[in-house]
């Protein structure tokens, strides 16, 4: 993943509702949520919602698709991944992690 992507997805996720509502995307699957349910669940009124949904789209996070009246959207689990990955690419100095554990840092790194 490139860093202006990167850029764009954490400041689309740097918002509180935006966060909230990729949260809830993630925990919903493929299946995905009406925009109005997102806003509802949410408390946030249907043009903010669309609003916050139309920035994580715009990063990339978000995909959108039509059912009848209601636009439907779901996470992008390769966006997220990728992100993710760019995070942690570096993580236990570059060398992939053992098994499932957290990452932690070096003992030998001495905070600067």
């Amino acid at each position: 993943m490139k860093a202006d992507r990167v850029i764009r997805a954490l400041s689309a996720l740097a918002q509180e509702h935006r966060l909230a509502a990729f949260r809830l995307l993630v925990q919903a699957g493929e299946e995905g949520v009406a925009a109005g349910a997102l806003a509802e669940k949410l408390d946030v009124p249907p043009s903010s919602m669309s609003f916050h949904l139309a920035q994580l789209a715009n990063a990339g996070l978000v995909a959108q698709r039509r059912e009848s009246r209601s636009i439907i959207y779901s996470a992008d689990y390769a966006a997220m991944n990728g992100l993710m990955g760019y995070l942690t690419e570096n993580c236990c100095g570059g060398i992939a992690c053992s098994d499932d554990a957290a990452c932690l840092p070096s003992p030998q790194r001495k905070s600067a």
